[in-house]
């Protein structure tokens, strides 16, 4: 009788692993250093960027001349830049140039002039001559003679937060003389005009 062996299942080979696999490898480590350049490079870059913005604000604030009470000085059509800092640390000067808002201005332009006179000071204008505490005021600019002397006909005397301010051309100005101007309040004043930088008139605001 002849005996019957069963159908064996061919043995399967399980695959030799990829040589060039190693699940064993470690995770590559994290690069600290790196992120710590990179962090320290857009900090760095903030910072210089709030930086140029801040000394733009404080330096930079830049407005167009459109009288012509300032000339010589400085002259219509021309570019100035204000210093708008140097007032929320101290106060205005004698012989400072500022620009101010003109209470009640809907057009919000700038209109700028020259301090004649700060809180506690009298000024009256006499035979075209401007006096300050009973004494000419000298001025870094030349003027002309006061044709008009308007409200400092009679003496004024300025208030605790009060600057009477000119035009240096005298006679083409509306200021301080006028009604419509009057005093001017510190809060009122914008910042001090402290460069021109129209190529024709470039310099320094003196």
């Amino acid at each position: 009788m002849t005996r019957t062996i069963p159908n064996r299942k061919p043995m399967m080979h399980r695959p030799k692993p990829d040589a060039h696999l190693d699940f064993r490898r470690r995770r590559r480590k994290f690069n600290g250093k790196l992120l710590g350049k990179v962090l320290l490079f857009l900090a760095e870059a903030i910072a210089v960027i709030l930086l140029a913005f801040l000394i733009i604000e404080a330096f930079g604030r830049r407005t167009k001349v459109t009288e012509e009470s300032m000339q010589p000085t400085v002259c219509v059509g021309d570019q100035v830049l204000l210093n708008r800092l140097i007032y929320k640390i101290s106060s205005p000067k004698a012989n400072d140039v500022v620009a101010f808002l003109p209470a009640g201005n809907l057009n919000a332009q700038y209109s700028i002039k020259r301090v004649i006179a700060v809180p506690g000071q009298t000024v009256v204008i006499r035979s075209g001559t401007v006096y300050v505490d009973n004494k000419p005021f000298l001025t870094t600019a030349d003027t002309t003679t006061v044709r008009h002397a308007g409200l400092a006909e009679e003496e004024i005397k300025l208030g605790k937060d009060e600057y009477f301010l000119l035009g240096d051309d005298r006679n083409s100005s509306e200021d301080s003389r006028y009604s419509t101007i009057g005093n001017v309040t510190k809060g009122e004043i914008e910042g001090k005009v402290w460069m021109n930088i129209t190529l024709s008139n470039f310099g320094l605001v003196d």
